[in-house]
């Protein structure tokens, strides 16, 4: 069948190579939302915690990701709320059209990563890609998602990576003191790692780590 072919759909005539571009976007539009949200810097951070604990598979993955899309949805609640507002409500009242809904839709997203996005990855994007670079947060909005996006992801990784090393500094400590006790004992055959888990596991769960944890991301992003 010629790619030109047309396909009957609700009495509407559409183009197979149009919905094969529409197939591919609703394959892609998971990731693309999770990298424009605050989901990265959690998941990230998470994996952190546990490779640093020397747990590598607990918590398991599944439940890492659960907690992240948990946060994630308690960060974005907002914006979330503001594309339901000037975006999701007007489209179902059938007062803008569909191209007006993604139009509006993107405005609350953009403000999101804009705001929580490092002048200087911005900068490197639109040095890249020929856009001049915005001189305030309202010119920025204007930039494409092109430009916005891969800043935000940059900016999220390398706090998310920030905040993986300030994780692993009080364990690590812990476990050079017990590879130091062991070898001071002469016990040298005997793994460090097995004898500073608990005592890691212990340290987090009296500082109560997980709040601690939780706490301090969400107010990473201005909550609290």
């Amino acid at each position: 069948m010629p790619t030109d072919a047309l396909i009957n759909v609700n009495g509407e005539s559409v183009q197979a190579l149009e919905i094969l571009f529409l197939t591919t976007v609703m394959m892609l539009l998971p990731s693309l939302i999770i990298m424009m949200t605050s989901f990265t810097r959690y998941v990230v951070v998470f994996s952190f915690l546990r490779n640093a604990m020397g747990v590598q598979q607990t918590p398991p993955n599944m439940v890492l990701v659960g907690m992240a899309l948990i946060l994630t949805l308690f960060t974005m609640t907002p914006t979330l709320n503001a594309i339901n507002e000037e975006a999701f409500e007007p489209y179902q009242a059938e007062e803008i059209t569909q191209e007006e809904f993604f139009q509006r839709a993107q405005v609350p997203l953009k403000e999101f990563m804009v705001h929580w996005t490092k002048i200087e990855s911005m900068e490197l994007y639109c040095n890249m890609s020929g856009t001049p670079v915005p001189t305030t947060e309202e010119e920025a909005i204007q930039l494409p998602l092109t430009v916005i996006v891969p800043s935000f992801v940059t900016t999220e990784l390398k706090h998310a990576f920030m905040l993986g090393f300030l994780l692993y500094i009080p364990f690590l400590l812990m476990d050079m003191i017990v590879a130091s006790t062991l070898m001071s004992m002469g016990m040298v055959m005997l793994p460090p790692s097995m004898i500073s888990t608990p005592f890691k596991l212990l340290l987090f769960i009296m500082m109560d780590g997980w709040q601690l944890l939780f706490s301090t991301l969400v107010r990473g992003f201005g909550f609290g």
